[in-house]
């Protein structure tokens, strides 16, 4: 039987209620672009007061690009704080993929103070209590809401980053290794968005 959105959203808070009923002020984290062979990698952290919710909510992996597009909005103007920060490839490239999550991770949460819910990522400097979660987006609407709002700024900077370079087709693959992203890259070498610490298996050592 198909959860309705209700169910969904008392599933999602569990954790929360718990914290709340502490007088817990709670913000979720979590990032997107861990994977691309082009572009940023990503961090939200947004707080949402619980009698502000917005329904609908849900890990951005499962939701459309239109359903993400729709909530971003209203979870901004819902929120108490939110936050994204951007970790670029020369920087990923320098200090690797998990340093540079966690260097957007605590640039995004360093304006808030209180208990963070976190997606599967240890080890950070945060101005408060730190609470990590495996798959955790698909647990908790704190860090569900976060990969939201960091996904849609990410895939817009992607869509902006199709404009000046067009022959990868960031629009569409949004840094990701698809067919015609490393075929352009074969084609074309690298654009000065690529993780070079990434491509080498498809163009050498990207230069």
């Amino acid at each position: 039987m198909r959860e309705t959105q209700e169910e969904k959203l008392h599933r999602l808070t569990e954790l929360e209620r718990a914290l709340w009923a502490e007088d817990a002020r709670i913000a979720g984290i979590d990032e997107v672009g861990r994977g691309p062979l082009a572009g940023p990698v990503v961090a939200g952290c947004i707080c949402i007061p619980q009698e502000k919710l917005v329904p609908g909510v849900d890990d951005s992996k499962k939701l459309s690009e239109k359903r993400r597009e729709a909530l971003y909005p209203q979870l901004l103007e819902a929120a108490e704080y939110v936050q994204t920060a951007f970790v670029g490839p020369q920087i990923i490239d320098a200090i690797n993929i998990l340093q540079a999550t966690r260097r957007a991770m605590e640039e995004a949460a360093k304006g808030f103070s209180g208990i963070f819910l976190i997606d599967a990522v240890e080890g950070l400097h945060l101005p408060g209590e730190a609470r990590s979660l495996i798959h955790g987006d698909a647990l908790s609407y704190m860090i569900a809401a976060a990969s939201i709002v960091a996904k849609v700024e990410r895939d817009r900077y992607m869509i902006a980053l199709d404009r000046q370079y067009p022959a990868y087709g960031f629009a569409r693959n949004k840094g990701y290794g698809t067919r015609e992203h490393i075929l352009a890259l074969q084609k074309y070498g690298p654009c000065p968005e690529h993780r070079l610490s990434f491509i080498r298996n498809f163009v050498g050592d990207g230069t």
